[in-house]
């Protein structure tokens, strides 16, 4: 071939080429900076399936949304959207360890997860001294938020969740008697049954057994449940974990109470599936799929795409949901400092998520519907909203 004519193809070809790039879709910007946000979430131990695993979850399909989009645009700049994991195992020194080592070494920015208030409360003091901002997706117990400005949550708090159980009990159930059976030894359960037996006094109703234990795994409530038998209660109040209800209704049941067992949120469609003796019972949630919003069927769509398992798991909507409403303000202040994106979720307003719609009003405690699910025929079925 003739170098003329050699360098004339060459040259066609390369016009050609970038004729071909530029007629081609524009691909999203690569971003230039990182966004650094940490998760805390029990990764080992009995929480991991029920928790940790759908914590991360949520979190991977927000955070893997924003990214494939060309990242988080905030104040006329991307940024790629990065995230640290760290396991609290069910711990509440390895979770302050781990907020820590998020906030000194990897230097995130916010931090999400923590979904018992055993570990969310101190871990709530580990950013608040620091001026993280921190979002739990389920811990109910006020002093998770009490006294600080740079502590939010997902979830309605256990005033309210008690509150709407004890009223549920008496209007619903028709209750005059009640009972309760709790863990002295956890913050949640202990002030949850507080505020039911409260509630459910001033509604009109006596609670004839206050009842409570020692977490171990091998214990028997044989002595606590013979009191309850004897005391007449037809509603049986039990606002414990995963680890721990399944035998206490196993036992109720073989010992001949009928009473009707209602639960907390701490109740779990994995822990039902447990034992037959939850038939009939009645617990709180903050989401199941019939709560539909505008964010539902593009949330179920990238869920399909993204492989998710069906049922999809509460945790992974309130995950998914934490992150970006904290997308949402850090656009809305239009920086990354923790500071500003303190402001920015403390001045939120409405947000409407997968999970409904919640407001904020001058704190971190949103105030949102309770979801009341009953057991048929072993499923969790839903049966009425309540509103605040």
């Amino acid at each position: 071939m003739r170098p003329w004519i050699d360098s004339f193809g060459k040259s066609t070809l390369l016009l050609l080429l970038l004729t071909l790039a530029a007629c081609a879709p524009a691909a999203p910007a690569a971003p230039r900076a990182e966004l650094r946000i940490g998760v805390i979430a029990p990764l080992s131990g009995e929480f991991k399936e029920d928790y940790g695993d759908p914590i991360v979850a949520g979190a991977e399909l927000a955070v893997n949304e924003v990214n494939d989009a060309g990242g988080l645009e905030v104040g006329g700049q991307r940024y790629k959207v990065v995230l640290f994991i760290e396991d609290e195992a069910d711990n509440p020194q390895v979770a302050v360890a781990a907020a820590n080592k998020l906030i000194n070494q990897d230097n995130v920015v916010a931090l999400i997860g923590v979904p018992n208030s055993r570990i969310a409360i101190p871990v709530s003091e580990v950013a608040e001294n620091a001026h993280i901002p921190l979002i739990s997706v389920k811990s109910t117990n006020p002093d998770t938020t009490a006294g600080k400005e740079y502590i939010f949550r997902m979830p309605f708090i256990d005033p309210f969740q008690g509150a709407v159980m004890a009223t549920f009990a008496r209007e619903e159930l028709k209750a005059d008697k009640a009972a309760v059976l709790y863990d002295i030894a956890s913050a949640y359960n202990r002030d949850l049954s507080e505020v039911f037996k409260e509630a459910f006094e001033e509604a009109g109703g006596e609670v004839v057994a206050f009842e409570s234990y020692t977490t171990d795994a091998n214990e028997q409530f044989g002595e606590q449940l013979t009191r309850i038998q004897e005391s007449g209660a037809t509603v049986l109040f039990l606002p414990n974990y995963v680890n721990d209800v399944p035998r206490q209704v196993d036992q109720a049941r073989e010992m001949g109470i009928e009473a009707t067992f209602i639960g907390s949120d701490s109740w779990t469609i994995d822990m039902i599936k447990e034992s037959d003796a939850f038939e009939g019972s009645f617990f709180p949630q903050l989401w199941v799929p019939e709560v539909v919003t505008e964010k539902t069927e593009p949330f179920m769509a990238l869920y399909s795409r993204e492989g998710g398992e069906e049922p999809v798991h509460e945790f992974v909507v309130l995950t998914y949901d934490a992150f970006n409403l904290l997308f949402q303000a850090i656009q809305k202040q239009g920086e990354t400092d923790p500071t500003a994106i303190r402001e920015g979720l403390s001045t939120t307003g409405k947000y409407t998520g997968v999970s409904g719609t919640m407001e904020f009003r001058g704190s971190g405690d949103p105030i949102r519907s309770a979801v009341i699910l009953q057991i048929q025929e072993g499923t969790p079925t839903f049966y009425k909203v309540i509103d605040p």
